[in-house]
């Protein structure tokens, strides 16, 4: 492995466990705030969901987050919580046209959109050099056993 390579397996590794922290954080939250998911589903979709369609989906997100970490089922894990990010991004389209707007307090109200987005595409560059993430499990398994799609 050249220096080149050990440098960009380092600089995905970061990235790898910075997004799966994040991610879990807010999967974290839905089990320990279940009454506030809520109050966001029905404002966001306009439906009811019960705690435990809340512990479900955030039972999958921490799996997911865990095999991020681990870099194992890179394809599937990554792209699983990228997939369930866009979700967020799309049900929050109207603060990315208003960046900039405040509450009657003087706070940024749409500051977390930007957030997202940077989030996304961390998500986008992460799953586009999977094949340079070598100090995960899916790269070990690969230098081992050749490449498979799921690694």
């Amino acid at each position: 492995m050249t220096r080149d390579d050990k440098q960009d397996a380092i600089a995905l590794l970061i990235l790898r466990l910075g997004l799966a922290w994040f991610i879990f954080l807010w999967a974290a939250h839905k089990v320990i705030t279940p009454k506030q998911y809520q109050s966001l589903v029905k404002h966001f979709e306009g439906m009811e969901v019960s705690f435990f369609q809340i512990y479900s989906v955030a039972g999958v997100q921490i799996l997911l987050c865990a095999l991020t970490a681990l870099g194992f089922l890179r394809l599937i894990s990554y792209g699983g919580l990228m997939v369930m990010h866009f979700f967020t991004v799309t049900r929050r389209w109207d603060g990315f046209f208003d960046p900039f707007a405040l509450s009657e307090r003087g706070f940024p109200v749409n500051r977390n959109q930007v957030i997202d987005l940077a989030v996304l595409g961390a998500f986008i560059a992460l799953i586009l050099l999977i094949k340079r993430d070598h100090f995960s499990i899916g790269g070990w398994m690969r230098r081992r056993s050749g490449p498979k799609w799921w690694q």
